[in-house]
């Protein structure tokens, strides 16, 4: 039953990317590559560095992430420059692979048990990286569909009327703005904890909570800020509403399970953007992709192999003591408290 399981998720992904690029490709019928290479070169250079440093913006706020889950864990002693590296990696394989041997479990836990985290402190970090995200994501689309509560309209060709109606989106805006404000005064007021299974999940400290909703938000504002700055000025529709698409996109990507939301990102946000010449768009979109994952990617993917190759040469020389001070796992401390032993953690993301 387990085996089955396993390939549930990556079936699901399969299927999505087919259909997605089924649909994009009706979409997008009738454009040349001379078009969108044409839309490559009508985007400034300034814009082109604007993207870029939108890029270091995201993937710094990343990082951030990490140290934040650090921070709450007590960890002391291990240095921004790796921290960065790691979480860079991590993000870097996962937004483009997904659910696979590359997760963001796996690699976090490569990296960081070579510091002398234990399996459960791991698991508390992948697990608060992760809500953080989808803290920064209730945060930002709530304000979006609150303020432009006809945004989800664009969508209309995909979403049931219902859903694509502005009082459904002030409904879904205010309930996501609403379970951000419980877990602020969750936070703030130290509720009781909620036990899940075999997680036990604590508000964090204030100090750590006003953290979380600076990076999450700040990860999101550089990622939209890619496709921003890559679209063509003539006729753009402004950053919020790049913002409110992008996340819809993204979240519809990330749910998809497709490697990379491939075909679902780009069928999603081309459909939002009908005021805007499909070529332009489809340009943006493949300098995002290019900025925010491909590029990553392959540095990703030479920083773990060069880890993996002094992690080879450091067993033949011998064990050595981690330089990180790491507290023990907290059993009543604030957070999140997992039940997992270490195969638990690899397969865990």
């Amino acid at each position: 039953m387990k085996k089955i399981r396993d390939f549930i998720w990556p079936a699901i992904g399969l299927v999505a990317v087919v259909v997605s690029v089924y649909l994009l490709w009706h979409l997008l019928k009738g454009l040349s590559f001379a078009d969108v290479e044409a839309s490559l070169r009508a985007i400034p250079p300034h814009r082109y560095l604007l993207a870029i440093a939108s890029t270091l913006v995201a993937y710094a706020a990343l990082a951030w992430y990490d140290r934040i889950a650090l921070l709450h864990l007590g960890v002391k002693g291990i240095s921004w420059l790796f921290v960065s590296v790691c979480s860079f990696t991590t993000y870097a394989l996962s937004h483009n692979i997904g659910a696979s041997v590359f997760s963001g479990a796996v690699v976090r836990y490569r990296a960081y048990s070579s510091k002398g985290l234990s399996a459960p402190q791991i698991a508390v970090l992948v697990a608060l990286c992760s809500f953080t995200f989808g803290l920064g994501t209730a945060l930002l689309g709530g304000a979006v569909l609150v303020l432009k509560p006809d945004l989800l309209e664009r969508l209309k060709d995909l979403l049931p009327p219902m859903l694509a109606s502005p009082t459904t989106a002030r409904i879904i805006g205010a309930a996501l703005l609403a379970f951000v404000a419980l877990y602020v005064v969750g936070s703030i007021l130290h509720f009781r904890p909620l036990t899940i299974r075999a997680f036990k999940i604590e508000y964090p400290r204030p100090r750590i909570m006003v953290r979380q909703l600076v990076a999450a938000p700040l990860e999101l504002l550089g990622a939209a800020g890619i496709i921003y700055f890559a679209l063509p000025e003539a006729g753009n529709p402004g950053f919020l509403v790049v913002l409110a698409v992008f996340l819809a996109s993204f979240s519809v990507a990330l749910v998809s399970h497709a490697p990379g939301g491939l075909g679902v990102f780009e069928l999603v946000f081309i459909t939002a953007m009908p005021d805007l010449p499909k070529t332009d768009v489809l340009a943006a979109v493949l300098i995002f992709r290019l900025f925010y994952l491909l590029l990553p990617f392959a540095m990703a993917i030479v920083v773990v192999l060069l880890f993996e190759r002094g992690r080879l040469a450091a067993a033949l020389r011998g064990p050595v003591e981690s330089p990180a001070t790491v507290p023990p796992p907290p059993i009543d401390g604030p957070g999140i408290t997992p039940k997992l032993d270490a195969a638990q953690v690899r397969k865990a993301g």
